[in-house]
């Protein structure tokens, strides 16, 4: 892939982690589960347990977005474009940030993709979540989902010349 094109994707993906980024410490730092069961008419524990690990799974793709946007800006600051590292950042965004939002770890929602062809919501959450984590989902569900798209043909590339590399 050429270079050029190549820096492109960096500025892009750094524009979409500091939107992701944004939206995720706006929500963190302003948000606490008493507020978040609150919103429920009548909270058990179960719901309140669901609350927790959704935050614990916020909080992890936060540290991977923090974490991928400081390494796409260090790969944009350099005085020479290094090709091999932009590729090498590249793909650990995928792996880590992309794959943080689609895949929790506590599994609170999943993407089912078969929604994708009727322009309804993808995403489907295990349990009812309060309308504010929701809303939050859905809103970085159209900033991963753009970086997933631009950076889908792009990993799988990297990942055959890197397989091809290998003795």
């Amino acid at each position: 892939m050429p270079a050029e094109h190549t820096k492109e994707l960096c500025v892009m993906v750094k524009d979409k982690l500091k939107e992701a980024n944004e939206q995720l410490d706006q929500f963190l730092n302003y948000t606490a589960v008493p507020q978040l069961t609150g919103e429920f008419a009548q909270t058990t524990s179960e719901q309140e347990e669901y609350v927790r690990e959704f935050l614990r799974d916020l909080r992890h793709l936060s540290v991977a977005c923090e974490s991928g946007y400081e390494k796409v800006s260090l790969v944009l600051r350099r005085a020479k474009f290094n090709q091999e590292f932009a590729e090498k950042v590249l793909s650990d965004i995928v792996h880590s940030c992309v794959h943080a939002f689609y895949h929790p770890k506590n599994e609170v929602y999943q993407e089912d993709g078969r929604y994708c062809y009727t322009r309804r919501d993808t995403i489907k959450f295990r349990q009812t979540p309060p309308a504010s984590l929701r809303q939050l989902i859905l809103s970085l569900s159209k900033v991963f989902d753009k970086l997933r798209d631009e950076l889908d043909y792009y990993e799988t590339d990297y990942a055959i010349r890197i397989r091809l590399q290998s003795p």
